[in-house]
């Protein structure tokens, strides 16, 4: 090795940070993503692109990011490692996953965005995206096996650089356009007359939600802004955020109350009696109102979606949007022509041209809030009712979610795999239910019981956590259920 550079393989790198990389790229606490381990993971990324030959040195390479304290600074970072590495490095600004997403489709270039998501503002992370989508588990194994390397000079003993690089000038492009993909797939002025509530806190999705709610035509209000990082969770909503909606609702009218997680590809949803309604819910309605032939969800999803029997065919894949994304594609192998997907967080994403009242909207392979909340609100005037009415056109099954914190994963693997063998032992663990009548392994454990209620346990993939999802044909007893379950599952620590 070369006194001026430094080499080291990706998977060394992980083990020497402790920033884990998978399917939605790096992750780690934002102390450990220093400017070295950053820059070395974009050069990762943009090495094995070019060995798939997607990219070549000259191209541009889109970067956008969330509001979170390190966001600029590994944001810097990355741009720095494409512009080292021969590249032109487009500084999109602090938008949505989905609006960076969608612009690097359109122009055929590869992008990222710096985000943690959800998560603590302790915590950052880079998604890679190659100019056909996201990364996939077989991009990951082949972004593991890379050996990268930095001059030695560029930092630090501390990871920092020594001469800090500025981004680029922000572009604007992929913000406007973004916007006008909606303006422009929607009739003008079809939400005259709503009244819409966007929930800002600190999320990049606030600025686009209010720009293409009200260039619909809706009277929109915006609350709750922070300057302060806020991980609001889609699929676990905080007390604080619940307490807000309710408030909201009592002191003003809307119609639909909108928000999404910090990167603004998860949506969050309410009524307008400020109750939030589920992704899995919104999802199937999404769906519903693009008139979807094939949608693609995650086993853990509301098995409302194939009770209604609105779409013809419905296919339930393992948890995560690669998973989901790879059952897209096999739906369109299979002869569907309108292709649709959701997780259980809300997050949507169209593998097909949408082709509605002679207006095309086109194919986005990534998690997308806003079509979610544009659609919630255009079924309900479709169908004539409050949005709090939505959910009555669907079968009675509702969900609940939640997890045991600093549960080694070891165990939870272990005690999942001992019940998958013998599943009679779950009316040991839940005397109530007796013994299940059905199970799938796709992902984890799912157990439906003779009264048709579901148990789903299943370890996190990036935390030492152990998840448990419940449905039931009421909301109360979903959720009675779920907090009976996590009850019976502290005992698994022992």
């Amino acid at each position: 090795m070369s006194d001026r550079s430094e080499t080291v393989a990706i998977a060394e790198l992980m083990a020497q940070s402790g920033v884990g990389f998978g399917t939605s790229g790096a992750r780690g606490l934002a102390d450990a993503m220093t400017d070295r381990v950053c820059y070395l993971y974009t050069v990762g990324f943009v090495q094995y692109l070019e060995k798939l030959n997607v990219i070549h040195p000259g191209d541009a390479v889109a970067l956008a990011g969330d509001f979170r304290p390190s966001t600029p600074r590994i944001m810097a970072a990355a741009a720095a490692a494409i512009d080292d590495l021969g590249y032109q490095p487009i500084n999109c600004g602090r938008i949505p996953s989905p609006a960076v997403v969608a612009y690097a489709l359109a122009e055929r270039i590869a992008s990222l965005m710096v985000t943690g998501s959800h998560i603590p503002d302790d915590r950052n992370g880079i998604k890679f995206n190659k100019p056909d989508g996201e990364v996939l588990k077989a991009d990951e194994a082949g972004i593991r096996e890379q050996v990268v390397s930095a001059p030695r000079a560029l930092f630090d003993d501390a990871g920092c650089f020594v001469d800090r690089p500025a981004l680029p000038a922000e572009d604007s492009t992929a913000y406007r356009r973004y916007v006008a993909r909606y303006l422009d797939f929607l009739p003008a002025q079809c939400l005259s007359g709503t009244r819409v509530l966007v929930y800002e806190h600190s999320s990049v999705a606030a600025a686009v939600l209010t720009e293409i709610f009200g260039g619909l035509g809706a009277d929109v209000i915006r609350r709750g802004y922070s300057d302060q990082f806020i991980p609001v969770d889609t699929e676990a909503v905080r007390e604080e955020d619940v307490a807000l909606a309710r408030e909201w609702a009592q002191d003003e009218r809307f119609d639909l109350l909108v928000s999404a997680d910090g990167d603004g590809d998860r949506p969050l949803v309410g009524d307008e009696n400020g109750r939030w309604l589920r992704g899995d819910v919104v999802g199937i309605l999404a769906a519903r109102y693009l008139d979807a032939d094939a949608v693609v969800t995650p086993v853990s999803s509301n098995t409302a979606l194939e009770k209604s029997d609105w779409f013809p065919a419905v296919t339930r894949t393992r948890i995560g949007s690669p998973y989901v994304i790879e059952g897209m594609m096999d739906a369109v192998d299979a002869g569907a022509s309108r292709v649709v997907g959701y997780e259980a967080n809300g997050g949507f994403l169209t593998l097909s041209p949408i082709e509605l009242d002679g207006h095309v909207l086109s194919a986005l392979p990534t998690r997308d809030a806003a079509i979610v909340a544009l659609a919630v609100m255009l079924l309900a005037q479709r169908q004539g009712v409050p949005v709090s009415q939505l959910d009555e056109l669907l079968p009675a099954r509702f969900t609940a979610s939640d997890r045991l914190k600093n549960f080694p994963t070891e165990i939870s693997v272990g005690r999942i795999a001992d019940l998958a063998r013998e599943p009679a032992s779950a009316a040991d663990m839940l005397p109530e239910l007796g013994v299940p009548v059905a199970t799938d392994e796709t992902d984890g454990l799912r157990m439906t019981f003779a009264n048709d209620e579901v148990v789903h346990l299943r370890p996190s993939g990036n935390a030492p956590e152990l998840r448990c999802y419940t449905e039931a044909d009421t909301a109360q007893r979903a959720s009675q259920l779920n907090a009976a379950c996590l009850r019976a599952l502290e005992a698994w620590r022992a």
